[in-house]
């Protein structure tokens, strides 16, 4: 059986690393080119400058066959697929930005052998623009497929080796045909299409996800006022087939790198062709919302929050990933601030991407230095460690008695047993 084609991947960030280190456990050569010559040099030293579990390892494994470059002419030059994986940030306006995407289609030549390839997420109609600026550049015979990503950080590089479908969305010609062959190995179902379609099965399922996210959000802010108590409502929920249990676990909210900037794009793409999605702002605005509830539970408990101590475990927006994009920590620890509270807090991965971002906040060596001489401490990201903590210690040094489990993830009668008024998101009475 022959190798699989040498692949290109343009972008090093999360999508990108996996994405190349996925190909590379296939078999592939691949050729990772970035803008960011620091970033390259790291890479080349075995550095891997993001974390996600796993990824380490698998670069390790893979190393003979991947490599690292700020040419882009190293990837043109050895293979004929360039899967892009560049960032697309919202815009003030909340639409993507997709400068950086059209800063790769700038850099390719006319070709009739190459492939672009789009790991990037991009609206819906992104495609059929690019073919028309390859078309008016005399680039016309150059091939556009779209083959959105669904890793989810923190488990990334099984879902690129266990993928629940694969989506290419082509014109019907050698090169949708070539990416399939590339995934034909791992045995997912396998999503072929236009790519229009493509492109909007991406921003539907974020968006439907975080739809279902502030659904339940709704549900416990409803359940606290009715005593019922929202895991045992999810619990009933999730074991209808048509439901099911995921993404019905109540919080402080959504953050991260996707469902945010997705769900508004997809807004925004709605609201750009004439028409109002409804449903989605209202997502967004229960969202918002729900990242500062815990303020009106502190102040339920505290009175006025000035010259409080209130600690924060956790600060990624999520379990097993570094990254601090549109983290609940971030709203909240400028929300005590400007509540005249004192933060510190402690997070056993994000402390250095959480600095970039967090000003005015004291950061802990460990959980129960957070603890230390807190009024209140606030469960924010259900690292494991957290689960596991000795919450006899963690009362004998607290100033007060209150802990708010953001996340629903303690054990409520583990934590009153140990001395804390327990407050969980929508646990009733």
């Amino acid at each position: 059986m022959a190798a699989p084609e040498p692949i290109g991947v343009i972008g090093t960030g999360y999508v990108g690393l996996v994405t190349a280190a996925g190909f590379a456990e296939l078999g592939s050569d691949v050729y990772c080119i970035d803008i960011d010559a620091n970033k390259i040099e790291r890479l080349k030293q075995g550095e891997v400058p993001l974390y996600e579990p796993g990824l380490e390892e698998l670069i390790a494994k893979n190393r003979e066959r991947m490599h690292f470059s700020t040419d882009i002419a190293d990837a043109l030059s050895n293979a004929r697929l360039l899967f892009v994986a560049v960032g697309t940030p919202p815009t003030y306006s909340g639409d993507a930005d997709l400068s950086a995407v059209h800063a790769v289609v700038a850099a390719m030549p006319a070709s009739d052998r190459h492939a672009l390839v789009m790991k990037s997420t991009v609206p819906a109609g992104t495609g059929q623009s690019i073919k028309r600026l390859f078309a008016e550049t005399g680039k016309e015979h150059f091939s556009y497929v779209s083959c959105p990503e669904f890793l989810k950080e923190g488990s990334a590089v099984k879902d690129f080796l266990e993928p629940d479908r694969v989506v290419i969305g082509d014109d019907g010609d050698w090169a949708g045909d070539a990416v399939a062959a590339l995934y034909a190995p791992l045995d997912a179902e396998l999503v072929r299409t236009d790519i229009n379609s493509a492109e909007m099965i991406k921003h539907a399922s974020n968006a439907f996800l975080a739809t279902k996210i502030s659904f339940i959000n709704e549900i416990a802010n409803v359940c606290e006022a009715t005593g019922a108590d929202v895991v045992e409502v999810a619990r009933g929920m999730g074991l209808d087939d048509r439901i099911g249990p995921k993404f019905l676990q109540a919080g402080l909210g959504f953050g991260g790198s996707c469902f945010p900037k997705d769900v508004t794009a997809l807004k925004q793409l709605a609201g750009n062709s004439g028409y109002h999605f409804q449903l989605l702002n209202a997502v967004i605005e229960v969202n918002e919302l729900q990242k500062r509830r815990v303020m009106q539970k502190l102040e339920k408990h505290l009175g006025s929050l000035v010259g409080k101590r209130v600690g924060l475990l956790g600060l990624a927006f999520k379990p097993n990933t570094d990254d601090m994009r549109e983290a609940t920590s971030l709203v909240l620890s400028a929300r005590l601030q400007a509540a005249g509270a004192h933060v510190v807090a402690y997070d056993p991965i994000a402390e250095a991407e959480a600095r970039k971002l967090i000003t005015g906040v004291e950061f802990a060596p460990g959980p129960l230095e957070v603890a230390d001489g807190a009024d209140a401490v606030v469960l924010v990201t259900e690292w494991d460690e957290f689960k596991q903590l000795d919450f006899g210690a963690v009362a004998s040094k607290m100033k007060g008695d209150l802990l708010i489990d953001g996340r629903n993830a303690l054990n409520a009668d583990e934590i009153r047993a140990a001395g804390l008024a327990y407050e969980g998101i929508g646990r009733g009475a």
